[in-house]
């Protein structure tokens, strides 16, 4: 074949091109050129949020995005440690005024049974403003553009975007009131609806009210399609409006939990108009529902929502702007935490959430700096995470060459293995059944546990409450003394032949029974049961060897799983809880009596009942934190030790990576939108990147050459054939 001299210098060119790179740009990045230097944070996410409306979501995986386009009254301080709660959209922290049953004001020291009513007034800061939105927008006469929406003027829409104009408006009390209104409404199932229903007085009448006025809506309209229930209409007396700017919300008795709860989406305000423009006919069927657009005052908004491939948060226009902490924990100035100390945020523009099903993309991603930060995955840990003799965790030289930093955090969280307290064999308050838990206890070694199935990454438990929640003590002081021992400075389990010991005295020597001589069985109830869950079911399996009990495992499906626990059929189990907010109730109320999974159909999944520890957890649960509840605390924790429904299991511990560009970058277990608080060093990105991801372009050289080494010598016999055939000519 004959190649002209013109696309022969083609193929050179190209061969040129190709070695000399093509552009700024990495060859293998999976963002647009034009966002090489954007300051944009990237990062993933697993599993699509199911619920994005404020009063229905309750899943870590939506406050992700919920936490940084709404304003709920409070926050916690991004530095400090233990966790503090300070002003978001309020002006302050409320103090409860606590009120008789005449509603007359009583001292801040009244004694519980003196309170009737605490009362919590809410002043929010002027001149805060919604996100621009078409339920907003508003023509020439003042009415809203888009509130009267048929079927027509629906054609075309599907999104957002496809509504031209927008609006906004300031934020008022009356916003926060609606909100709280809504966690009442029949179409919305709000999650907290049963435990705020006990508290916020009248709730649980006005759920039922509204209950009633929906049902009427339905009956007259005959579909639930397009269907408005104005709350404005229906007032609450557990949540009023005072003036433009404050609102009041009134508790049954005391409950100083209350204010965590104000930091929670659950009481972010939602404005009248927004939820009137997304229950318009035909708006559900385009999924254009709060549930899907959320509309907040916070520093970013949600501007594309498509969970099959990116979630992407944008700055708010709106926004009013904060600034970076001042202060925070001794050694956050020297790790450079205060660097930005008063500056305005956010930092960052743009958030960009990739939806990555698989760790070993994801984690290669991460190494070629295409996310800024990153978890470790059982796959990826060996090469992350290097552990020392002394057992100390650190990261290998590949992570420290790349300038990757490791931050770990014991999680707000516990895993637990619990008894059934209603069963014959393991439960009860006898003191052979106590026994008997407390030499399983002792066999159960979650030192290794953790140190097999978690590569390190938790804290044997030796209570229910975790580090970081008043009421845990370190130290000697804070050991379960019936599994450990204080050996050199740390705890020590005790011995095996301790724990046959026990067994034996419970009436169970060698794992049988001193009666009947049968062996001793028990049944572990669990989930699963597939191919991944095998090694911890022999790891299990061998713990109970230890004492020759021969244990069984019960895998069963979810849905069956969950009858066993609510019938109170199950034996042995294993559960976990991660608190909702920084309080030491929010985990003691896992082993109050009145909280009985089987009985009251509560969180207390082990149906412990102590009416020494009850009467202990009603005095302690709505005290302000100091040493009368500490001292009541250390009470409570002696009785379930004990007792011993649980094993206590393990707390969590996160290990978190981040490029050296990352800034600001603390783990804070409690706080939900710390993304504004977040900077990106985008020249360093942008260098890195090239340094890690540069072409190997040996290939095409090769390539290159072996092309030249064929074409040339054609293309000289050619132009040898063309002069030769012109001189015959």
């Amino acid at each position: 074949m004959t190649i002209p001299t013109k696309q022969l210098g083609g193929l050179l060119g190209l061969c040129w091109l190709l070695l000399a790179g093509c552009g700024d740009q990495p060859w293998n990045s999976p963002y647009p050129a034009s966002d090489q230097d954007a300051n944009i944070h990237y990062s993933s996410f697993e599993e699509r949020p199911k619920h994005l409306d404020p009063a229905r979501s309750y899943s870590s995986n939506e406050v992700v995005f919920l936490g940084q386009i709404y304003e709920p009254p409070l926050q916690y301080h991004y530095l400090k440690r233990p966790y503090e709660l300070i002003p978001r959209s309020a002006e302050a922290v409320p103090e409860p005024v606590y009120l008789d049953a005449e509603g007359k004001a009583l001292p801040a020291d009244a004694p519980a049974d003196a309170v009737a009513y605490s009362e919590y007034r809410i002043r929010i800061k002027p001149g805060i403003r919604y996100e621009p939105h078409p339920a907003f927008a508003r023509d020439a006469a003042g009415d809203h553009v888009y509130h009267d929406l048929d079927a027509r003027a629906l054609e075309g829409r599907h999104s957002l975007q496809d509504f031209s104009r927008t609006g906004t408006r300031e934020l008022v009390a009356a916003d926060f009131v609606y909100q709280i209104k809504r966690l009442a409404h029949p179409g919305l199932h709000s999650p907290i609806l049963g435990l705020m229903s006990e508290y916020i007085v009248g709730l649980a009448d006005y759920a039922a009210t509204l209950g009633r006025a929906w049902n009427e809506l339905k009956q007259e309209a005959g579909d639930s399609d397009g269907l408005y229930l104005d709350l404005r209409d229906h007032p609450l007396a557990g949540a009023e409006v005072i003036d433009r700017y404050t609102y009041r919300i009134r508790i049954q008795g005391r409950y100083p939990q209350l204010v965590y709860w104000l930091a929670m989406p659950f009481f972010a305000p939602v404005p009248w108009e927004v939820d009137y423009f997304f229950s318009q006919p035909g708006m559900k069927a385009r999924n254009l529902t709060l549930d899907w657009y959320p509309v907040g005052t916070g520093p970013y908004r949600l501007t594309v929502n498509n969970p099959n491939l990116e979630m992407v948060l944008e700055r708010n226009p709106h926004f009013r702007g904060e600034t970076y902490p001042t202060e925070g924990e001794p050694g956050d100035r020297e790790a450079g935490l205060l660097d930005d100390a008063g500056r305005s945020i956010p930092f960052i523009n743009k958030a960009v959430f990739k939806l990555e099903k698989e760790q070993i993309p994801y984690w290669n991603k991460f190494l070629q700096g295409y996310y800024d930060s990153s978890g470790i995955s059982s796959d990826s840990y060996d090469q992350a995470i290097k552990v020392g003799e002394g057992g100390e965790v650190g990261l290998t030289e590949q992570m420290r060459d790349k300038g990757i930093s490791l931050q770990t955090a014991v999680a707000t969280s516990i895993f637990y293995m619990g008894f059934n307290m209603l069963d014959p064999v393991v439960g009860g308050d006898s003191e052979s059944a106590r026994k008997l838990r407390r030499a399983i206890a002792i066999a159960m070694d979650y030192e290794e546990f953790v140190a097999i199935f978690l590569n390190g990454r938790g804290v044997p438990a030796q209570g229910p409450i975790p580090p970081g929640i008043f009421g845990h003590r370190d130290g000697e002081a804070g050991i379960n003394p019936h599994v450990y021992d204080w050996v050199d400075g740390r705890p020590q389990r005790k011995s095996i032949e301790e724990a046959r010991r026990l067994l034996a005295e419970a009436g169970y020597p060698g794992g049988r029974d001193a009666e009947t001589g049968s062996p001793l069985v028990l049944n572990f109830d669990t989930t699963g049961g597939g191919p991944d869950d095998k090694a911890r079911m022999d790891w299990l399996r061998k713990q109970f060897d230890k004492l020759d009990i021969q244990l069984v495992i019960r895998a069963t499906d979810y849905n069956r799983f969950q009858d066993k626990m609510r019938n109170g059929t199950a034996q042995i189990f294993q559960w976990g809880w991660n608190a909702d907010y920084p309080d030491p109730e929010n985990f003691l109320f896992l082993l109050y009596g009145e909280n009985s999974k089987a009985e009251k159909n509560g969180e207390n999944a082990a149906n412990y009942r102590s009416a020494e520890f009850d009467r202990l957890f009603e005095r302690m649960k709505n005290m302000d934190n100091g040493p009368r509840r500490q001292a009541i605390i250390d009470e409570m924790l002696a009785i379930a030790r004990r007792d011993g429904p649980w094993l206590w299991g393990f707390y969590p511990k996160s290990f978190g990576l981040h490029h050296a560009w990352l800034k600001n970058n603390k783990p804070n277990l409690m706080a939900r939108n710390t993304l504004k608080y977040k900077r990106i060093d985008t020249d360093l990105r942008k260098r890195l990147r090239r340094e890690w991801n540069a072409p190997v372009v040996w290939p095409l050289a090769l390539v290159a050459g072996v092309l030249v080494v064929a074409v040339v010598p054609a293309w000289i016999g050619y132009r040898r054939r063309m002069h030769m055939r012109g001189r015959r000519d």
